[in-house]
């Protein structure tokens, strides 16, 4: 269900959901969940079923019940556009929710940050803590392990003859953990793996660190 990595001789735990749970501080972290988005496709006439919109909060409430974390961290993009009738089911979740909670602001978080203090939500640019930085985008800091979001990374793995398959995944380099996407109907973009990275897919129920060998490459061609 869970895998567990030290990093900075502290201990984090990658969940299926894609939420990241920091067991010294008890912090929860989860990046882009986008709000929200389900809402605004229906509103100009995709086909996304209705019961999607409580599948965000659903997943939500289990993995918060899960860890019991005492704070909550969206790294970015907690909701995806403008307000509408979603807020309020957000305004619901807050109240029934004992944690406390931080929004790193994200390219899609044009809310106003009036109506997430209301909530007592704070709003910030990024996170300081130990020697971890905190952001939306995945940024470089001198001597500092940077947990972002925003790329939504998933990886192709390859199978026998040329079947594949494409997962969310986190994504780690020596300096950096990009996590996955928490929300649902987000979309992915497939990272090729660089040298020295590691990969944790997400399988629905677990979370599967895999060797890059299984890893697809891209073809290329000759001209």
């Amino acid at each position: 269900m869970t895998h567990k990595i030290s990093l900075h001789n502290q201990t984090f735990e990658m969940h299926f959901s894609g939420a990241l749970f920091w067991a010294e501080h008890s912090i929860l972290l989860i990046s882009d969940v986008h709000l929200g988005k389900v809402s605004h496709f229906r509103k100009y006439g995709a086909a996304v079923p209705q019961q999607a919109v409580q599948q965000n909060f659903d997943a939500l409430t289990s993995v918060v019940e899960h860890f019991n974390p005492e704070s909550i961290i969206f790294l970015g993009d907690l909701f995806h556009s403008s307000l509408n009738t979603e807020w309020l089911l957000f305004e619901e979740w807050v109240k029934n929710t004992s944690q406390e909670i931080l929004l790193v602001s994200g390219n899609h978080d044009i809310i106003s940050p009036l109506k997430y203090e209301e909530l007592y939500i704070k709003v910030i640019p990024e996170l300081i803590k130990d020697s971890f930085l905190l952001t939306h985008h995945p940024e470089v800091r001198d001597e500092m392990f940077n947990f972002s979001g925003h790329i939504h990374p998933a990886i192709r793995l390859s199978g026998l003859g040329r079947q594949s398959v494409r997962l969310p995944c986190f994504y780690k380099t020596d300096h950096q953990m990009i996590l996955p996407a928490f929300g649902e109907f987000t979309g992915t973009y497939t990272l090729e793996p660089s040298e020295g990275c590691e990969i944790f897919a997400l399988l629905g129920d677990a979370v599967l660190p895999v060797p890059i060998k299984e890893v697809k490459k891209k073809r290329s061609y000759r001209k």
